[in-house]
């Protein structure tokens, strides 16, 4: 009994394996390049592509559970439909699918209302699956850490709804979690959807706030400019991905990411202990800068 993982080499994955060999899972890893995966001992690891169908087919045959990701990708929802084909040739019934909250209210966001086709794919082609829908990560900050520990500006417009902002680590627990429980049922389970949260629904000012308590010094809000995140973003990304995140931000100032009730509650006690707070991410940062 093998539990495939893609995207196993991203921060979101790499996480996703270790808890699974952490719980004594059986674990197959598709990485372009093996030489360079650099994942625990005891991994099965297989050269592949998400879009070499042949690779696919080496990589899923025997596999038992596929824990399917994939990246903001041009062709993300192209990706995510040949792995599910290949995976139900292979004979693979359980899936568990990182999509993302909302992806059924951000209809206008590009990578949302693809991983919310992918979604309806995974039901329609009758997978046993759990479809986790987790909020913004907390890691996505480490790339603007330096605006914020130079600058004393917290840069994301993210606005005054509220993000309930989920920690990597937490999420890829979650995943391992429910990847082995399919991988053990008895028989078939019913198809689950999980929205994955942090503890706190936090606005652009709370984030602000929680800079200025950890280091002890101003940090402010630079507000909802999400024009110039975009042409920002510009700088070290395509456009199309500039202006897909851009549209996701506005988003956020209209729709926020709010959890529904019980959310944090469920994944508490899935986990076994409290959820991680944007405050330890924070604490982490600064002491390491």
């Amino acid at each position: 009994m093998t539990i495939l993982v893609t995207g196993a080499t991203g921060t979101i994955g790499r996480h996703v394996v270790d808890h699974l060999v952490e719980r004594g899972a059986d674990v197959r890893s598709l990485v372009r390049d093996p030489a360079k995966a650099g994942l625990p001992a005891g991994v099965a690891v297989v050269q592949g592509d998400m879009l070499d169908v042949e690779s696919l087919r080496s990589a899923f045959a025997g596999a038992s559970t596929l824990f399917l990701l994939n990246g903001v990708l041009a062709d993300e929802f192209t990706q995510a439909l040949i792995a599910l084909n290949v995976a139900r040739e292979a004979g693979i019934e359980r899936v568990v699918y990182l999509s993302v909250i909302h992806s059924d209210l951000y209809v206008n966001v590009p990578h949302f209302a693809g991983k919310f086709g992918v979604e309806r794919m995974i039901e329609r082609m009758g997978f046993e699956a759990t479809i986790l829908r987790p909020a913004h990560y907390m890691s996505n900050d480490l790339t603007i850490k330096d605006v914020v520990l130079q600058h004393g500006v917290y840069p994301m417009p993210i606005g005054a709804r509220g993000l309930a902002m989920v920690d990597g680590r937490d999420l890829g627990e979650i995943a391992a979690i429910e990847l082995i429980r399919r991988e053990q049922a008895d028989g078939p389970l019913p198809l689950d959807r999980i929205n994955v949260v942090g503890p706190e629904t936090l606005t652009g000012e709370n984030v602000a706030a929680i800079w200025s308590e950890v280091l002890g010094r101003p940090v402010a809000y630079g507000g909802d400019d999400t024009a110039g995140f975009e042409q920002n973003l510009r700088q070290f990304m395509p456009g199309w991905m500039a202006y897909d995140m851009r549209m996701m931000a506005e988003r956020f100032l209209t729709d926020g990411m709010v959890p529904e009730a019980g959310d944090v509650e469920r994944l508490t006690t899935l986990l076994g202990r409290p959820l991680r707070a944007y405050r330890d991410l924070a604490a982490e940062i600064a002491v390491l800068a």
